[in-house]
């Protein structure tokens, strides 16, 4: 069975750090295409980075680029986002997604395999 279990999230103040870890199992994140995304209350989900299988080049959101890097390690079948200088728009859950391959990795239908997410809330 297929599944990326997140961990990481917790409640900090603006200007904070966290890093987020999402394990998979059932599947090797060294072959698939794997992202961040993040929903705030009462908005659409959104893409928050994302990092290719082979050469590891990465994508964020201008709203978290410069803050925010993705990373994985694939020897841990694990996928990471370090956060520094959070925000209050922040807020959110946070979920990991791992898909086979992606022309567009902003959008949430080309992933095939989902987390529960963990929550992440910024306080001012």
């Amino acid at each position: 069975q297929r599944q990326l279990v997140e961990s990481g999230g917790d409640s900090v103040q603006a200007g904070g750090s966290l890093r987020l870890s999402c394990v998979a199992s059932g599947l090797s994140t060294t072959w698939y295409f794997m992202a961040w995304f993040r929903q705030a209350p009462g908005k659409e989900r959104e893409g928050v980075a994302a990092i290719t299988p082979a050469d590891l080049r990465t994508f964020t959101a201008d709203s978290v680029n410069g803050r925010f890097t993705i990373s994985r390690d694939n020897s841990k079948n694990t996928l990471y986002l370090q956060m520094n200088s959070l925000d209050p728009e922040d807020t959110g859950i946070y979920t990991c997604a791992a898909g086979h391959q992606s022309t567009d990795w902003r959008k949430a239908e080309e992933y095939n395999y989902w987390g529960q997410g963990t929550q992440v809330t910024v306080s001012s």
